[in-house]
């Protein structure tokens, strides 16, 4: 199945950004993402993990504001499209191919913020990843996840073959998400939704929201 994904991913990579969805297609929309990003992130410069990174869209804009960013994909085409573009704005990242599900690779508590954008409904073990990714936080660091609830969604190319293998395939509530990041263990910060036509471009037909959630201290 990790393969029937990485090979999906890998063809989408070229032209992943050409959706209003996946990149950013005008200043309207960069602005808008680069506010969200500095309200989650906050001005100190922070070790980031962007899980599940593509073709970079989170990375980038965390490094344009000072932070040490990680990116995480099991795909290395998406990772060939954040190194270019990382190159030609000229900011630092550090990618790593690994399985965002048990990033391996990542040591225990070395990360002060992780975000995901869209990448949770397409794992095999969604409560197994949350669990991954509490660990490789520092005590008290946050969790956000930028999520929808697609429902109708019909699969596409390797994913007709592997949507029954995919709890969360389509996505769910945020109230379902969020009952799921407590249960692994997080404290809840917020969860709202993310409806600005400006993310966007146009307001989304389906729910999209975001969860933050904290490591606790202890």
């Amino acid at each position: 199945m990790k393969k029937l994904v990485r090979r999906h991913w890998n063809r989408r990579a070229a032209n992943f950004d050409e959706e209003a969805s996946h990149g950013l297609l005008n200043d309207m929309q960069a602005r808008a993402w680069r506010r969200l990003i500095a309200r989650i992130a906050g001005p100190a410069a922070l070790d980031a993990l962007d899980i599940g990174c593509g073709t970079g869209f989170l990375s980038l804009l965390l490094a344009a504001q000072g932070h040490r960013v990680t990116g995480v994909d099991m795909a290395p085409l998406m990772l060939a499209q954040t190194r270019a573009k990382a190159a030609a704005q000229e900011v630092e990242i550090r990618l790593v191919a690994d399985d965002v599900e048990t990033l391996a690779s990542l040591p225990a508590a070395s990360f002060d913020l992780a975000v995901e954008r869209h990448v949770i409904w397409t794992l095999s073990h969604p409560e197994g990843a949350l669990q991954t990714w509490r660990r490789v936080l520092r005590p008290g660091g946050r969790l956000v996840l930028i999520e929808g609830w697609w429902s109708g969604m019909e699969p596409r190319d390797e994913y007709v073959e592997i949507r029954d293998r995919l709890p969360l395939f389509g996505g769910r509530s945020e109230a379902e998400l969020a009952a799921m990041v407590r249960a692994s263990g997080f404290d809840l910060s917020a969860a709202e939704p993310l409806m600005d036509a400006e993310l966007w471009t146009e307001r989304p037909e389906y729910p999209r929201y975001i969860i933050i959630a904290k490591k606790p201290e202890r």
